[in-house]
């Protein structure tokens, strides 16, 4: 009986220590864990950019213009991160929606040149390498392998850090970006809500 009884209390402390981590995990603003959920946010929307971009590049475009096959995903891809970090990753609750679009397409702009250029001089620079070809390398190869390199470099030595310092966080730029996002939807007769 004693021995159920430590079971039960180790299997309650187990689970409570479960419910901890957990908790840690999604809510918590320290590093660790706001890069652990970036991870998901960017796999998620990887994944949309990738699909997207290999489509267009294979199918649409009959494996030609990767620049183009590559933004196109990108920009899936930006939409689908910019959302999931708003509501999960980053809990941008103090940075007006407004502020985060503008901030974040400042930085997607710089992630579609990143992407695309990188991307384009990555698989031009492998298709040089004439020992891949040997190795049975082929073109769709040489771009999957470019955009997988580029996209993962882009995500954590660009998007990652300045998403999080600069564009889910409250800055003295917020009401510029909030004055122009205004000004668009004034142009455009858009009416939304704050």
């Amino acid at each position: 009986m004693e021995t159920d009884q430590n079971n039960n209390t180790a299997a309650e402390h187990m689970d409570h220590s479960l419910k901890q981590i957990g908790n840690t995990l999604l809510k918590s603003k320290s590093l660790v864990p706001t890069f652990l959920r970036s991870a998901v946010s960017s796999q998620a929307s990887g994944w949309v950019d990738f699909i997207v971009g290999f489509v267009m590049f294979y199918w649409i475009f009959n494996q030609h213009l990767s620049w183009l096959a590559t933004g196109i995903g990108v920009v899936a891809g930006g939409i689908v991160n910019c959302i999931i970090c708003y509501k999960f990753t980053f809990r941008a609750e103090n940075c007006p929606w407004k502020a985060v679009v503008v901030k974040y397409a400042l930085v997607w702009i710089g992630n579609l040149i990143l992407n695309s250029g990188g991307t384009e001089l990555l698989y031009i620079f492998l298709k040089k390498w004439h020992i891949l070809e040997e190795m049975g390398f082929k073109a769709a190869g040489y771009y999957t392998t470019a955009r997988l390199v580029m996209s993962l470099l882009v995500s954590w030595f660009w998007n990652f850090i300045l998403q999080r310092n600069f564009v889910y966080r409250p800055s003295s730029f917020d009401p510029y970006a909030v004055r122009f996002m205004n000004s668009i939807c004034r142009m455009l007769r858009i009416k939304v809500k704050d």
